[in-house]
């Protein structure tokens, strides 16, 4: 089965995703309970506060969408592999070139340093993966991910699985159900990411 960009953009909206394993076959997951992390209880730790407000890292949006996602699937300390396969990036790629997924990236020196990815439907954002070369970059990305999803309207910030870098921002697991009720609810709202930089 080919990921097209229909397939793609119709298993968001029902609150399905895919992950390539090792084997190369691509597997669709619709976790329960689903975390989100909830936009309008956002935290954002001081120490990160004071770092953003220092503007360490030169952060823009959409300008190496590819090279993001493919830092993100790049092996790394206590993950030897990945569950983004060629045809994965290839996919959300194509997403991309449609303004379907966005890429949020932290820049210092002219070198990208950490990021983010995910997929906007309407009033979802679907966070896919992030990656971070230098400490708190990708912490970062994140919360300016946030600020610009709140200035454009999104309802619901989906992040699939809990994890202890996501606990800290406030991030909470819910039954599936709920998420499919708050998923429906993003859907009919029209949400705007925003002009790239």
């Amino acid at each position: 089965m080919q990921l097209t960009p229909r397939l793609l953009l119709s298993a968001y909206c029902e609150g399905i995703f895919p992950m390539a394993h090792e084997d190369g076959q691509i597997y669709w997951y619709d976790p329960d309970p689903r975390t989100i992390l909830p936009l309008d209880t956002f935290h954002v730790p001081r120490r990160l506060q004071r770092l953003v407000k220092q503007a360490v890292f030169t952060v823009k949006v959409n300008t190496a969408f590819t090279a993001v996602m493919q830092a993100c699937a790049a092996p790394a300390p206590n993950r030897e592999t990945t569950w983004m396969s060629p045809e994965i990036i290839e996919a959300h790629t194509r997403l991309h070139h449609l303004g379907f997924a966005h890429s949020v990236e932290c820049w210092q020196n002219g070198r990208l340093v950490g990021g983010l990815y995910g997929v906007a439907v309407q009033g979802l954002f679907a966070g896919e993966s992030m990656f971070s070369l230098v400490p708190d970059s990708s912490k970062v990305a994140l919360v300016h991910l946030v600020m610009r999803l709140r200035q454009g309207g999104f309802q619901l910030l989906d992040a699939q699985f809990m994890t202890d870098h996501l606990r800290q921002f406030g991030a909470t697991e819910i039954p599936a159900a709920d998420y499919k009720q708050q998923l429906a609810c993003a859907l009919s709202v029209s949400a705007h990411f925003g002009v790239n930089s």
